[in-house]
């Protein structure tokens, strides 16, 4: 896999109902890109925060929405035990496939399924645990999933949403004006850029009693990244279609971020949150 693979993907990619261009590079795409931030110690952080807040206790159901290749999934599935269920729900084929496969090759008993985060495949009140990493931003209805998840909790059960807020992103190189618009061109074609802000009300309109303690760190860019700036070249073709820069403009800024990377100086990094919602138990 090479990060030739990664042109596959656009601002959409890893929403559903997406189909690209390239059927069999489209699944690599996703997959390298997942690997890739799963490595980022702020995500690792973040991960390990949450899954403490959410403290997911053997014999629970426990669910991953929007699991990608089930890291997660494997984790909560040792936690909750034989007695225990831990599903990952994830609606493209592709990733569900490797999902397996990896649970497999580590002897996990995680099972993952196809579903979608506003009609989720269970009965009210029966899901413990819930988290969904990086799946709101993608959403044509996030208020919708949130009703979804309390509607499934169990009394007493725990759900955790995190997500990025892109408002947040900061980049070293490049001219001021020209990163600007190049994000400002990308957060048009993004469905809930902003999705990191929008959590803590999203779980209390859905009827939820959220904590007051919110986790927060910062996914930074590895420098080797920065290097081969695939993924920002996806994103000035983007904004060079939408007319937000020009190809000069584009170009400069492409190699002002190899250069700043080879000096040691290029830093690319956006804050990601998490949030704790939980369902009242009238047992108290």
């Amino acid at each position: 896999m090479t990060t030739g693979d990664l042109k596959a993907l656009t601002p959409t990619s890893f929403r559903r109902g997406n189909l690209p261009a390239d059927a069999a590079a489209d699944p690599a795409a996703r997959v390298m890109v997942l690997d890739m931030q799963e490595l980022m110690p702020g995500i690792q952080r973040l991960r390990d925060w949450t899954l403490a807040a959410l403290a997911p206790q053997p014999g629970e159901t426990a669910v991953d929405l929007g699991c990608g290749t089930g890291a997660e999934v494997r984790r909560l599935a040792a936690l909750v035990g034989p007695a225990g269920r831990a599903v990952g729900i994830e609606p493209h084929a592709g990733l569900r496939t490797q999902a397996e496969a990896r649970a497999l090759a580590e002897g996990s008993t995680a099972v993952f399924v196809e579903g979608d985060a506003p009609a989720l495949p269970f009965e009210d009140g029966t899901v413990d645990v819930i988290r969904s990493e990086r799946v709101f931003q993608h959403l044509d209805d996030p208020a919708a999933a949130a009703r979804e998840i309390a509607r499934v909790l169990a009394p007493g059960g725990r759900v955790a949403l995190v997500d990025s807020d892109w408002g947040s992103m900061v980049q070293s190189m490049g001219e001021p004006d020209v990163v600007r618009r190049l994000m400002d061109a990308s957060f048009r074609r993004w469905t809930n850029p902003f999705a990191g802000r929008s959590l803590r009300w999203l779980l209390r309109r859905a009827g939820l009693v959220v904590d007051a303690e919110v986790g927060a760190d910062a996914a930074v860019l590895p420098e080797e990244q920065l290097r081969v700036p695939v993924l920002l070249r996806n994103s000035i073709e983007h904004a060079l279609a939408d007319g937000a820069i020009t190809v000069e403009e584009g170009d400069r800024l492409e190699r002002d971020n190899i250069a700043g990377a080879e000096r040691g100086e290029a830093f690319v990094a956006v804050m990601m949150f998490s949030v704790i919602g939980r369902s009242v138990d009238p047992a108290g």
